[in-house]
């Protein structure tokens, strides 16, 4: 049975009230009953002690007559009085004749009689058959002798009614409180049900999806409280849901405009997103969503990819053909859906025109360096034997051979900085990174050049903080780096400039300069510095050896192994080089 509030509140404004009522009968009667009980007991002794003092003085003049005794003293200490002999008989009682005191029973073993022929004053509580009534009794000795007490008796007749009359006013008291209860339930019930009422209508409306209803409620109670909350899980509801309506929107933005393609598909390889540049990719139409990619997309290196990605629960990379009307080479990322369990995101990418100019590169490069390779020998086994073999005019002959020397040597490392290019640009050279001291590495490259440095009386010297951390790389890389960097400071700066290699922690990462004394670099020539072939001044440079590959070749490996190179200059002033490498550990 479904109970309102009213209803609930009544009972339990019922069931304290009947709790109250039980403590009082359990708790609070016996305790007025043993409270009363102990003033009579103590209002009985002090009437007592004046009775058993008027009777030994009047024992004291002569013997008294006991019963007359009793009536007057009971009448002036309003209450029963008894005198009782040591054997047990009555003397005299107020509530008794005197013609039948002999009827009476013997008190000799009564519990107060005992107690105060023993010198003592003795209580008891017992019910009265004389009188037909629940007793106090309190009897002591009578001064002046030994053989006779007097006892004192009162009904504890109206404890019973004072327990009576407090039942019946807690009873009353009940009864009013029940009566207010009813109708401060009704009441509360009212007050209640109607702010429930409101907030069970705002909610109704936000379960439909009406998030900018609110409550606005200012009351300092539960209920109030409840409103508040309502009003800020709808702000918040509505605060998320735009949120999440502005990000998917976005998404659905990214996905058009991406040039690679993207595809979602499911546990089952049903397909749940494919943006615009995939369906081009794999002339697809615009009716795929839902289907399976067996049924859409009929690729069979594709289909391998995906179950080898399902197989091993981790991304899958590689390349597939897609003829057709437009052949395409497409590289192709596969990886695991997080939270989904075989479900798949691939991202396609259109490699075509990538992979035709790495095959022109290569071919060129594989071509150039065959037609240098027999030319070059040749020069400089021709040098070598008209040094052998020349003997008139020396000089000139000498001169000449230096000149074939020079360009056969130039082109020999023309040769081997095109081949490394390639190798750098094709990843094929292979790094092996390692936790790199970079100090020591700049005090080996500086002292290959040693020599050259000194026939030119050129300073050079490595500056690097003690407590610089290591550096992460490959070693051979840096080795070449550094040495490119550190032969372009000896070929282009004057005779006595220094050169200074220095490090520093910046951020996450490992700066190194290279920085020389030099005439410097006109700020026109530095963004262009690091392109191959690029020279400044393309006679001097033929004539020191330069091949024009040296900063490209320090760009690309620095940027394969993380890192970044920069230049700054000043005419007259000198040039710094820097590269950056990522922080080992």
């Amino acid at each position: 049975m479904r109970m309102g509030a009213r209803a609930k509140l009544f009972l339990v404004l019922l069931g304290l009230l009947l709790v109250s009522m039980a403590a009082a009968e359990i708790y609070l009667l016996p305790t007025i009953e043993r409270d009363l009980t102990e003033r009579i007991r103590e209002d009985l002794h002090v009437r007592l002690r004046l009775v058993a003092e008027r009777a030994g003085s009047a024992l004291a003049e002569n013997e008294p007559a006991w019963d007359a005794l009793a009536d007057r003293l009971g009448t002036i200490a309003r209450a029963r009085v008894t005198f009782i002999r040591e054997d047990g008989a009555v003397l005299g009682d107020s509530e008794v004749e005197a013609r039948a005191l002999a009827t009476l029973e013997n008190h000799r073993t009564r519990p107060e009689i005992v107690a105060a022929f023993a010198g003592q004053t003795g209580d008891s509580i017992r019910y009265s058959a004389t009188i037909q009534q629940r007793m106090m009794y309190s009897a002591t000795p009578i001064p002046g002798t030994h053989t006779k007490v007097t006892r004192l008796s009162l009904p504890l007749v109206w404890v019973e009614g004072a327990k009576s009359r407090v039942r019946m006013l807690l009873l009353g008291g009940a009864l009013v409180a029940l009566a207010a209860a009813i109708v401060f339930s009704f009441a509360a019930a009212v007050l209640m049900s109607r702010g429930l009422r409101k907030l069970t209508a705002i909610a109704r409306r936000m379960a439909v999806g009406d998030l900018d209803v609110r409550s606005r409620s200012e009351s300092p109670d539960e209920i109030g409280e409840l409103g508040r909350t309502l009003d800020h899980l709808a702000a918040n509801l509505s605060r998320s849901l735009r949120e999440l309506r502005e990000d998917r929107d976005l998404l659905g933005r990214i996905l058009e405009s991406m040039r690679e393609g993207v595809l979602v598909m499911d546990g089952e390889h049903r397909i749940l997103l494919a943006n615009p540049s995939l369906r081009e990719m794999l002339l697809l139409d615009s009716e795929v969503v839902g289907r399976s990619t067996i049924e859409v997309i009929r690729n069979a290196e594709l289909q391998a990819m995906v179950e080898k990605a399902l197989a091993s629960s981790e991304p899958a990379t590689g390349e597939i053909e897609v003829g057709g009307l437009k052949p395409r080479r497409l590289l192709v990322h596969a990886a695991p859906l997080s939270g989904e369990p075989r479900a798949l995101v691939l991202v396609l990418f259109d490699v075509t025109e990538t992979r035709r100019l790495e095959t022109v590169r290569r071919d060129f490069v594989a071509n150039v360096s065959h037609e240098l390779r027999t030319p070059v020998a040749a020069v400089r086994s021709a040098a070598e034997t008209l040094r052998m073999a020349v003997v008139q005019d020396p000089r000139a002959a000498t001169q000449f051979i230096d000149i074939i020397e020079r360009n056969g040597r130039r082109l020999g490392g023309l040769i081997d900085d095109l081949l490394d290019l390639s190798r750098i640009e094709a990843r094929e050279f292979r790094l092996s990174v390692q936790s790199l001291d970079v100090a020591g590495l700049a005090e080996k490259t500086l002292a290959a050049f040693a020599d050259r440095a000194s026939s030119r009386q050129m300073h050079m010297s490595v500056q690097v903080p003690a407590d610089l951390p290591r550096a992460a790389g490959d070693a051979n890389a840096v080795d070449r780096v550094l040495a490119n960097l550190i032969d372009n400071a000896l070929k282009y700066c004057p005779d006595g400039a220094g050169i200074i290699i220095k490090a520093r922690l910046l951020g996450k990462k490992i700066q190194v300069l290279v920085s020389d004394t030099g005439t410097g670099i006109d700020a026109k020539h530095l963004p262009r510095l690091f392109e191959r072939f690029y020279r400044i001044d393309k006679g001097r440079s033929r004539d020191m050896g330069g091949t024009g590959l040296g900063l490209s070749i320090v760009k690309h490996l620095v940027e394969a192994m993380g890192g970044e190179v920069s230049v700054e200059s000043v005419p007259g002033q000198g040039s710094t080089f820097a590269f950056t490498l990522p922080r080992a550990g």
